[in-house]
Formats: C-alpha cells, sequence, structure tokens
C-alpha cells in the first residue's frame, strides 16, 4: 500500500513540478527517490541486498538506456533543423506554403509537415526539430499565437499517424512480437479511426486559434527567434529537397535497418541541407551545427530524466500491483486492454513503455479467450498514446519546453486536447468498431 501510494505522489508531484517549470533534471530525480523510498529501495546499489533494486542503478538504467538509444536521432534531427533554419529553407517553404494555401491554412500545413515525416519513418521524437522551424515561420507569417505550435507539432506526429495501420514508428510494431500480427494489423479500423482523429484534431485545434485571435493574441516575435532577413532564399522546391530525402530515405532503408534507418534518413536530409543550400550557409554553419548540438543535448537530457523516472517506478510493488489490477478487468478483453496499456503508458509516461509492460501479460491471457489479435493490436496502439501524454512525457517536455520554449500554462492545454483526449475518443471508437 506504502509503495502504490508513493508510487503515485512522486507521479502526481513530478508532473506538478514539471508544469511549475522545474528543471527536469532536478525535478524528476527527486521524484523517483521519494518512489524508491517508499518502496524500501536502498539508495546505492553497494547497498542493497543481491538481487534487489537500488535507487541510483534503477534510475541510471532508464535514463542511459534512453540516451544509447536516441542520441544520435536527436543530434541529428536537431542539426536537420538548425540547417533548414539557417539557411533559409525553412522561411522558403512557408512563404510557399502560405502564398498558396493562404495564412488560415498554417495549423494544418504544420499537421501535415509532421504527418509525412511521421508515417515517413521519422521518428516522432525528432520530428518536432525538423518542422518546428517551418511551424514557426508559418505562423509569424499567419500572425497564429506561437502557444499552439507543440499542439499542431503534437498533432501531426503522435497522433493519427504514430499508430496508424502501416506506421513505422515503435507504438505500432511492438505488438507485432507479442500478437504476431503485421504492421497493417486492423487497417479498416485504423483508417477510419485516424481520418476521425485527423479531422477532428484539426477543428478543434483551428477553433482553439480562432478564439484566441478573437480574444486579441498574435504571434509574438521573440528575441532569440531567427529573424526574417532582408536576404535571397533558396528556392521552394530546392527548400523541399531535405525533407522528402528524410522521407525517401527513411522508406528505403527501414526494412533492413529498423530504428537505425532514421539514423541514415536524418543523415541525408543534413547532408542534402547542406549541399543544397551551401551558398546560403556562408557564415552560418559553425553557428548553426553548434545550437544544433546543444539542443539535442538539453531535449535527450531532459527526456531521459523522466524516462529515468519510469525505471524505478515499475520496479516497485505498487507498480507490480497497479499492473496486475488493470490487467484483469472485467469485461470485454478490448476495454480490459484499451484501459490498462493507457494507465501503464500513463505511470510510465511512455506509449510504448505501456505496451512492453502490459503486452506480456494480456496477450496470452487475451489469446487464449479466442480475442481477435488484429484488433487487439490496433486498440492497444491507440490507446498507449493517450495518457502516456500526461505533463512528464518525455515528447511533451521536449517539444514545450526544449523546442518551442513555451510555458506549460499557455501550451500543454492544446497539447492534452490532441494528444490526450483525441486519441482516447480513438481508442473508444476502435473498441465500438472492432465489436460490431
Amino acid at each position: 500500500m506504502l509503495s502504490l501510494l508513493g508510487l503515485l505522489i512522486g507521479l502526481g508531484a513530478l508532473v506538478h513540478l514539471t508544469m511549475r517549470g522545474v528543471e527536469l533534471l532536478i525535478a524528476a530525480p527527486l521524484c523517483a527517490l521519494l518512489v524508491a523510498f517508499t518502496s524500501g529501495f536502498a539508495p546505492f546499489p553497494q547497498l542493497a541486498e543481491t538481487g534487489s533494486p537500488s535507487f541510483t542503478a534503477a534510475y541510471m538504467q532508464g535514463f542511459v538506456g534512453f540516451v544509447q538509444t536516441w542520441f544520435f536521432m536527436f543530434l541529428l534531427g536537431s542539426l536537420f533543423g538548425k540547417i533548414m533554419e539557417a539557411s533559409g529553407a525553412a522561411d522558403s517553404v512557408a512563404a510557399w506554403i502560405v502564398d498558396k494555401l493562404g495564412a488560415k491554412h498554417a495549423v494544418v500545413a504544420v499537421v501535415a509537415a509532421c504527418a509525412v515525416l511521421t508515417y515517413g519513418g521519422v521518428s516522432l521524437f525528432v520530428v518536432a526539430f525538423s518542422v518546428y522551424p517551418m511551424a514557426l515561420s508559418l505562423f509569424r507569417v499567419a500572425d497564429v499565437p506561437r502557444r499552439f505550435i507543440p499542439a499542431a507539432l503534437a498533432l501531426g506526429s503522435v497522433t493519427f499517424t504514430m499508430t496508424s495501420a502501416g506506421s513505422p514508428e515503435i507504438q505500432n510494431w511492438i505488438p507485432t512480437k507479442f500478437l504476431g500480427t503485421t504492421p497493417y494489423a486492423g487497417w479498416q479500423v485504423s483508417i477510419v479511426v485516424a481520418v476521425f482523429m485527423a479531422v477532428a484534431g484539426h477543428l478543434w485545434l483551428s477553433w482553439m486559434v480562432r478564439r484566441a485571435l478573437a480574444a486579441g493574441e498574435h504571434f509574438i516575435v521573440r528575441e532569440d527567434d531567427p529573424q526574417l532577413e532582408a536576404r535571397a532564399l533558396p528556392p521552394a522546391w530546392r527548400s523541399a529537397l531535405p525533407l522528402i530525402a528524410v522521407l525517401a530515405v527513411s522508406f528505403l532503408w527501414h526494412d533492413s535497418l529498423k530504428e537505425s534507418a532514421l539514423i541514415v534518413a536524418l543523415g541525408a536530409g543534413v547532408a542534402s541541407g547542406l549541399l543544397l543550400n551551401v551558398g546560403f550557409l556562408k557564415g552560418r554553419i559553425g553557428a548553426a551545427t553548434a545550437a544544433g548540438a546543444l539542443g539535442a543535448l538539453i531535449a535527450i537530457a531532459n527526456t531521459a530524466a523522466v524516462v529515468g523516472f519510469g525505471g524505478v517506478a515499475k520496479l516497485t510493488g505498487g507498480f507490480q500491483a497497479a499492473v496486475d489490477f488493470m490487467t484483469h478487468l472485467p469485461g470485454s478483453p478490448l476495454i480490459g486492454a484499451a484501459v490498462a496499456v493507457s494507465v501503464i503508458a500513463g505511470l510510465t509516461g511512455s506509449a510504448s513503455g505501456g505496451q512492453s509492460i502490459a503486452l506480456p501479460l494480456l496477450a496470452p491471457l487475451y489469446l487464449a479467450q479466442g480475442v481477435n489479435p488484429e484488433a487487439l493490436h490496433r486498440v492497444v496502439s491507440i490507446s498507449s498514446g493517450a495518457l502516456d501524454s500526461l505533463p512528464h512525457n518525455g515528447y511533451v517536455v521536449t517539444t514545450i519546453r526544449s523546442i518551442c520554449r513555451e510555458s506549460y500554462s499557455a501550451a500543454y492545454p492544446g497539447v492534452a486536447a490532441m494528444t490526450v483526449i483525441m486519441p482516447a475518443i480513438g481508442a473508444v471508437l476502435a473498441v465500438v468498431l472492432f465489436s460490431l
């Protein structure tokens, strides 16, 4: 009981401190220490009994494991965004889109750009790095309040593309290991749910933007924003080629290299951005690469800090009790699976983490009951993308704080609407459709 109480208090404290602006590198270890203390963990491995967990070992295993897996993706994604920004390619593409679609379509343009990259194989962790410069330019030209940029990035990255049939994101691939399905499992229902989330999410976000504009909000330029200079910009077609290179390479190499294809794809984006726009980068390459490297380090450290919290939490007795309860809920197996995966993802702040913990327990249980594995795959995938996006989620922290440099009070309501409520409704819709 004390372990579960400590877990809930620690999670609540982490959410509160994150929203209050406390640095995650401080807040996450402190909250994880509280969780470890209430579960009887030794502070250090030297003081732990053989086979028993310790706070520092559990926390750093999660922290270091995340950095080991994602460092090159973060680094190359950040460099790609900075090169697009420094060369003027982002401004060029943004100006072309606004000219063709009109300023009122700035939001849908950002969502579409994220959707193309995410579904094309670029990790959702780094899509925001690549698209943010363009989003900033679009919102600046369209005079849309910048606090909605994180919500637009999230709608295109971590909702209908992340968990749809055929998506190369790991949230769509993890169930294949446990259910014997393919990434295209339940594709008919997946199409319906994806279209619903995309359309309804866009309408909702556009409504929020219109309300803000009616209340007198506008895009506010900051001193540290990339400044629009009276200089020649590369042609829009050439500026778009690095984005196309990322998409094309990720498609070509994903089957053979799996997650490592992201490194090749982003590397191709960086290389093509440099080669195609070298004339527009004179005197800017050094500053752009330095800023990109520093931004990547800050972003991955913040995200890994939260993953470290999850590394401690998943070893506690309270967490195991919560998992046992959620995986044995009465009623429809699809409803039980959706609730269990969503709650566990919320506790760990990770959609993939929630799946990885729940599926080894859920899969044998529900498959033995004759549950359709394709339906279970799709419901698990979609539901994992709901409560995972609470304020302590690594993607949310990185996007709001590190990339967009917004406050939680300003940006998180829009992000929560797109990444918590919309996927939850999508999961309900999927259960209903599979039950017909």
